[in-house]
């Protein structure tokens, strides 16, 4: 009774212990879990709340940032639109500046002729009303004191006359003149006798210049400066006495680069440099140019060419300092080859006389100007350009009829 009674409570200690013992093993895993979570939802939560306040901070620096790029969009614009109104406002002075120095050199080039050696024209006289208006070309004839005939026989054709030259002046806006200065001994029976026929016909521009074939070169910067300064053109044309020219023809070609600027017209043509001594058209400054048998640079025939007032101001304003080769049409090329000048190649100012220029009349194509390259004019043109005339001219309504 005893012993069972202590077995029963032996076994009955035992559970108590089994169970006491994984009673507290369950106690201890569940704290263990209930801990684990507690700790992990809030940094859970911190980690998710760190997150979305990070998502807030890079939406408002983005949003900063496109701002600030629309801002230096606009800014950009701002500064691009002031940039443009600033080159505008250069512009427009150095315009105005240009303008400035080309009525000091009016001015100067007047008071030169109104002091210098040669005997005043009429023209001269009125420089400072004939500025007042507005002209499309002026046409110098080169000629010289040997030259009566070959300028009567211009007169007689394609140069206006009288009261048709003044008209031609008026309505059309083209001056006409024989272009001179005067001899080595001013005043003398040469000039004296270029006085007389001015008196006759009035229709010479004089320069402060001693004429010589050598002197071609000095004489066209002097013409330049000399007709810019009488007359605000839009071109100053510049023709031997002894080719032929059709003046509307003229008139309507140069009309077609009237809002270009700083424009050279004529017939390009690249000649040889010619070293050899007593040959015509002889180099001296020929090593200028490079080795033997170089050519010249690209530049306008010396029969007719035309440049735009631009480029006759820049001549003006800088005829001191202008280089002078020994041929005028090569001096006028080197003045304007480092000048951003646009260079049209015309073959209608260099045609051939007839049947030439006839047969580009019959179709249609009227030449502005006729010659013969062999003789670097019309040969004998004082016999010859009736003919000329006659078989290539435009005809005299055409002229007239013309508008430009």
């Amino acid at each position: 009774m005893s012993f069972k009674s202590k077995t029963e409570q032996s076994s009955r200690s035992f559970v108590s212990k089994k169970w006491t013992f994984l009673l507290c093993l369950s106690c201890f895993c569940a704290g263990i879990l209930f801990t684990n979570r507690m700790v992990a939802v809030p940094e859970s939560k911190a980690i998710m709340r760190t997150t979305a306040v990070e998502a807030e901070k890079l939406k408002l620096i983005s949003e900063g940032c496109n701002l600030k790029a629309k801002g230096e969009k606009h800014v950009s614009k701002d500064i691009i639109g002031e940039v443009f109104k600033t080159h505008h406002a250069i512009q427009t002075l150095d315009k105005t500046i240009s303008n400035l120095e080309m009525e000091l050199a009016a001015a100067r080039a007047a008071q030169e002729s109104l002091h210098g050696g040669s005997p005043l024209s009429e023209d001269v006289s009125r420089v400072g009303s004939s500025r007042k208006r507005k002209y499309l070309m002026v046409i110098g004839i080169n000629t010289a004191f040997s030259s009566r005939k070959r300028r009567d026989s211009v007169r007689a054709t394609w140069m206006p006359q009288g009261e048709k030259r003044k008209k031609l002046e008026d309505e059309k806006g083209i001056i006409v003149r024989f272009v001179i200065g005067h001899s080595a001994t001013s005043g003398g029976i040469l000039d004296r006798a270029i006085e007389a026929e001015d008196k006759k016909h009035g229709d010479f521009l004089r320069l402060d210049h001693v004429e010589g074939y050598l002197e071609l070169s000095a004489k066209t910067k002097i013409y330049f400066a000399t007709a810019v300064a009488l007359w605000d053109a839009d071109f100053y044309v510049k023709v031997d006495d002894d080719v032929h020219v059709n003046i509307a023809t003229l008139g309507e070609t140069l009309v077609r680069h009237r809002k270009k600027p700083r424009v050279y017209i004529g017939c390009m043509k690249s000649g040889p440099v010619l070293s050899q001594k007593g040959v015509r058209y002889h180099e001296p400054e020929h090593w200028k140019f490079g080795e033997t048998g170089n050519k010249y640079f690209r530049h306008a025939t010396g029969q007719l060419y035309a440049i735009s007032k631009d480029l006759a101001s820049y001549i003006s304003i800088n005829q001191h300092v202008l280089h002078k080769y020994a041929n005028e049409d090569v001096s006028l090329g080197s003045w304007f080859i480092g000048l951003d000048a646009e260079h049209i190649d015309d073959r209608r100012l260099c045609c051939g006389t007839p049947p030439d220029c006839e047969w580009k009349a019959q179709a249609g194509n009227i030449c502005v100007a006729s010659f013969d390259w062999t003789c670097s004019g019309i040969c004998r043109s004082a016999d010859r350009i009736k003919e000329v005339h006659r078989r290539c001219g435009e005809g005299e309504n055409a002229l007239w009829s013309a508008t430009f």
